[in-house]
């Protein structure tokens, strides 16, 4: 499909959204910033919680397309994920229906499957379509927003590529990273492709670069047309040497959540 010329941008100001916009731009889409905080440089921004329907439909109101990276982006009370999370991610859709928006990309994660357990050397990779098994209220909370997309698709003909992104920095920071990072660069790359890939009806991808030490299937994504450029083995020996291997005996390095499946009361049981 032709490339979206104004795409909404929902949490603008967190980290990932911070990136994206200055990524996404050069690929011609003009970006309409939504975040509950203000957005440095950005006096335009249309500053609400998703929670705010008035708000959201001026947001949606003439958008091409959708980019949801709003919400809480770690573990926190089921209240406070139920409010923003999967309140906030349906009101985003019914915004999206009432506006006639027919494109959104959600900002999934790993942590919808996070308790599965990691790959071991050699061993076939994780296929998208591996039963859910999150990790955390926040995990749960993406995996109702994939549920959610799939539901519209269904109903309402939106289409949404659901992306389970990894870990997106500048950097891998840990040894668990090598396998799940997804540089910026690649991350722009893979939001592209699922904002003008035909034909995606609902969608489901993993979003990380074409690392050596990757865990999951990338060939959802690249069936999109994404083509990924990085890869986060030129990290590995300093990361190795600082923190030692994976070891499949530590709950943090047996599953694919890491840490997000080791907080007490869920480990161990």
């Amino acid at each position: 499909m032709p490339a979206p010329r104004t795409v909404l941008l929902t949490g603008a100001a967190g980290g990932l959204g911070t990136l994206m916009r200055e990524l996404l731009p050069p690929y011609g889409y003009r970006l309409r910033l939504f975040d509950r905080r203000p957005v440095d440089g950005a006096p335009d921004a249309v500053i609400a919680d998703l929670s705010d329907k008035e708000a959201l439909r001026a947001a949606v109101a003439g958008v091409d397309a959708i980019v949801h990276l709003a919400g809480i982006s770690l573990e926190a009370p089921f209240e406070k994920i139920l409010r923003s999370n999967i309140g906030g991610t349906y009101h985003l859709y019914e915004a999206a229906r009432e506006a006639g928006v027919r494109r959104v990309v959600f900002a999934s994660s790993n942590h919808a499957v996070g308790f599965t357990p990691r790959p071991e050397d050699g061993s076939a990779a994780i296929p998208v379509n591996t039963p859910r098994r999150p990790d955390t209220y926040y995990g749960l909370s993406k995996g109702f927003g994939e549920d959610l997309a799939s539901l519209y698709w269904d109903l309402h003909g939106i289409e949404t590529v659901s992306v389970r992104i990894g870990s997106c920095y500048p950097a891998p920071t840990s040894v668990r990273m090598l396998s799940i990072w997804l540089s910026p660069g690649d991350c722009a790359r893979l939001l592209h492709a699922a904002l003008t890939a035909p034909g995606v009806g609902h969608t489901v991808v993993y979003g990380s670069s074409a690392n050596t030490r990757l865990w999951w299937d990338l060939s959802a994504a690249r069936a999109l047309g994404y083509d990924p450029q990085d890869d986060s083995e030129p990290y590995a020996a300093e990361l190795l040497a600082a923190q030692g291997p994976l070891d499949p005996a530590n709950p943090e390095h047996a599953h694919l959540g890491g840490a997000f499946c080791t907080d007490p009361p869920r480990w161990p049981h």
